[in-house]
């Protein structure tokens, strides 16, 4: 296969970015204009489940890491044809993970220099822990071993989940926010301040462990993917992405009951939920874009997907909020409060889009 970039990737990854970069609120505002049960329901999709249960909101994170897997196979070919030796691969994928855990605690606020209530967890310490895990797995096993092994942690960290509760709460739910494991384990081990109370942390060490299987189910559809045209066709790629789907679908379903779907425990049956959503939203794209060749609309999600972390980052150091305010906030005083609404949040989107589009053309992307 060509060393080119994979277009449905970058685009999926922007169309899923574009929620952390505004649409969420957005859509919100939209859908106060009329309210009814129907934008009711839209409108709460765009919020987290507060424990228990999935909604639109949960599925952005892992997406996010799912896709990062599927890139590593193209990554890992280009280094082999390169010529990189084992030891430069292992150091890149321990570098990456550095850097990401690193940046992960800037955006926490790491140059306020206050170390005692730095919260060292992070949405991207868990992306570089998981992803870093799933890599070497990838470059040391083989497909049968992987699968074996993600299976294995699932089942493993279940049953942890489900019969070992925290032994600084006896008595307490195992599967409640105060008497799991995995917060016991953060309480431990984790320096600073965690997310919650200071008694919990959703991206803390132990639930990086099944965040492992996700960006492993991504590696898995990653080299589905490479497979040459010779070998399997681009539609039958795409069957077996939604087969792959289904299968997760079904076992989230059936797991629900013994262990619920949680993302702050990052729990082996939301694992499979958000894979089967995963696998879908990257069927659906994979099969528009690369298979078909329907590549016309895909320029404002690629400018996203292109510089995610970028965008990521620069939302807590850059006032993208007073930037819009200072263009659209006349157009804005003119609304009623309602589309007021809708014109700041979405002068807020364009904003970021605007300052991604312009490193687009100047060909500036952050590369971690």
């Amino acid at each position: 296969m060509k060393n080119e970039r994979l277009t449905s990737l970058d685009t999926l990854r922007g169309f899923d970015m574009f929620f952390i970069m505004g649409l969420s609120g957005l859509i919100v505002s939209i859908c106060a204009l009329w309210p009814n049960p129907v934008t009711n329901a839209i409108a709460e999709q765009m919020s987290h489940v507060e424990w228990n249960g999935l909604r639109h909101h949960d599925t952005i994170f892992p997406l996010f890491l799912f896709l990062a897997g599927v890139s590593f196979p193209f990554s890992y070919a280009k280094q082999q044809a390169a010529g990189a030796s084992r030891k430069a691969i292992y150091w890149k994928i321990f570098r990456r993970a550095a850097v990401l855990i690193l940046l992960g605690m800037v955006y926490n606020g790491l140059f306020r220099l206050n170390f005692e209530n730095l919260r060292v967890a992070s949405v991207l310490a868990r992306i570089g822990l998981a992803w870093m895990g799933a890599a070497l797995l990838y470059i040391n096993f083989s497909v049968k071993t992987r699968a074996w092994i993600a299976g294995a942690i699932l089942v493993v960290y279940a049953l942890l989940s489900k019969f070992v509760g925290a032994p600084d709460v006896p008595g307490a739910d195992p599967l409640s926010m105060e008497g799991s494991l995995v917060g016991y384990v953060d309480r431990l081990l984790l320096p600073g301040r965690l997310y919650v109370d200071n008694n919990f942390d959703p991206e803390g060490l132990l639930s990086a462990v099944p965040a492992v299987v996700t960006a492993m189910l991504g590696m898995f559809t990653g080299e589905l993917i490479r497979l040459p045209k010779e070998q399997m066709t681009g539609e039958r790629k795409t069957v077996w992405m939604i087969i792959g789907a289904v299968v997760l679908a079904v076992v989230a379903w059936a797991g629900n009951y013994f262990v619920p779907i949680n993302k702050m425990l990052w729990s082996s049956t939301f694992v499979c939920a958000v894979g089967s959503y995963s696998l879908a939203m990257m069927a659906l794209f994979y099969y528009i874009i690369d298979v078909r060749g329907w590549t016309g609309w895909t320029l404002p999600f690629r400018v996203v997907g292109m510089n995610s972390i970028t965008i990521y980052l620069a939302q807590s150091i850059i006032g993208f909020g007073g930037i819009a305010r200072f263009f659209f906030g006349g157009v804005a005083g003119l609304c009623s409060e309602p589309w007021a609404e809708v014109v700041t949040d979405a002068s807020f989107v364009l904003v970021c889009w605007l300052f991604l589009y312009f490193l687009y053309r100047q060909k500036i992307f952050l590369k971690v």
